[in-house]
């Protein structure tokens, strides 16, 4: 069942416009039945009549009301018919079906009981009774229909603005995805290539072959980051989860890695998040204590959840630089269920714990 509406002020331009437009109505269908009027009932007709159209003002703060007022002044008074038609109408445009259809009737009701009163002549009773009924009826199912395809068009405008914000929201979340996932792999790449940039830079004496393989391996990183950055963007690439991969790689840097847990089995989600945790936290170490020796561990089991750690000694001052990647690891964390239990340096070392869930 639809709801109760119940409009209020400030009136819009086009409702001032029909209100203004029922109201002359109203009072031409009064004027012209107190001219044809010289009998008894011409006082009635111009106190009610009058008194009507006034009422016609309030029709849409309080239509129920207005209506039964007005309907109740058109027994007595012809005068006020039209005004009561209008505001059975504005009743039923304005309220709930079961509300209009008891205004619709007493409307009905009370053009039957003007008709018994003042018979309007020229036809039998009996057809201006059917006339009065498919007229009352007509009134309300008109501003029923009117309010049942204003609710349903105010429906789907509302849903259409929440279709757009979610569908912003969706954009925005791609986008962050997006730029979470390039960090991810571009920090790792591009952190390979300057290690091994500045390796030829300060090593003017190495001989060709540890230039050749250090050219070699930039050339590699540089040509998996842009194949990488591709499906980033292209949106194409599963994350990757072999940390024994991950280890080799950067052992194949230069880079002294302590690896215990590459056995576990993890579940797939599990084993993703895992991965790129691993992969900032070797960012980290090159990035801040190249040639330091980096500890990794993967502890847990199913049901109880598993903890990666990634720790190194820091050489020297720690530069704050892995704000962006570390908050990375907090929401990818987050998503996957687990949490950040330590992020931080202390005692000399720099120590990254986070706990995953490991469903059974």
């Amino acid at each position: 069942m639809l709801p109760d509406v119940r409009p209020g002020p400030p009136r819009t331009r086009r409702d001032r416009a029909v209100a203004v437009g029922g109201f002359v109505c109203a009072v031409a269908g009064a004027a012209a039945v107190v001219w044809g009027d010289r009998g008894a009932y011409l006082l009635a007709d111009v106190v009610g009549g009058a008194l009507a159209c006034v009422l016609l003002w309030w029709s849409r703060r309080w239509p129920a009301s207005v209506a039964l007022a007005v309907v109740a002044l058109s027994v007595p008074a012809a005068a006020a018919s039209v005004a009561a038609g209008i505001a059975t109408l504005v009743a039923a445009l304005y309220r709930r079906p079961a509300v209009a259809m008891a205004v619709g009737a007493a409307g009905v009701a009370a053009t039957l009981a003007r008709f018994w009163l003042r018979p309007p002549g020229v036809a039998p009773y009996a057809v201006w009774a059917l006339v009065a009924v498919l007229f009352g009826c007509a009134l309300t199912g008109w501003g029923m229909l009117a309010r049942a395809r204003r609710e349903l068009m105010l429906s789907l405008l509302e849903r259409a603005r929440r279709a757009e914000a979610e569908q912003e929201l969706a954009r925005q979340t791609e986008r962050l995805a997006i730029a979470r996932e390039m960090h991810d792999v571009l920090a790792h790449r591009l952190s390979l290539l300057a290690l091994h940039a500045g390796a030829l830079e300060f090593n003017a004496q190495a001989d060709p072959g540890e230039v050749n393989e250090a050219a070699r391996v930039v050339r590699s990183n540089a040509h998996q980051a842009l194949q990488e950055l591709r499906a980033v963007v292209s949106v194409l690439r599963e994350t990757p989860d072999d940390l024994d991969a991950l280890i080799e790689e950067s052992r194949g840097a230069g880079m002294r890695i302590d690896f215990d847990g590459g056995g576990l089995r993890l579940p797939a989600a599990t084993a993703r998040a895992a991965y790129r945790i691993v992969q900032e936290g070797l960012t980290n170490a090159r990035k801040h204590a190249p040639g330091r020796p980096v500890t990794v561990r993967l502890d847990g089991t199913a049901g109880q959840g598993v903890t990666v750690e990634v720790r190194n000694p820091l050489d020297g001052t720690r530069a704050d630089g892995a704000g962006s990647g570390l908050a990375g690891l907090r929401e990818r964390a987050a998503l996957a269920g687990g949490k950040v239990e330590r992020a931080g340096a202390s005692d000399g070392e720099f120590r990254l714990i986070v706990w995953l869930p490991w469903p059974l």
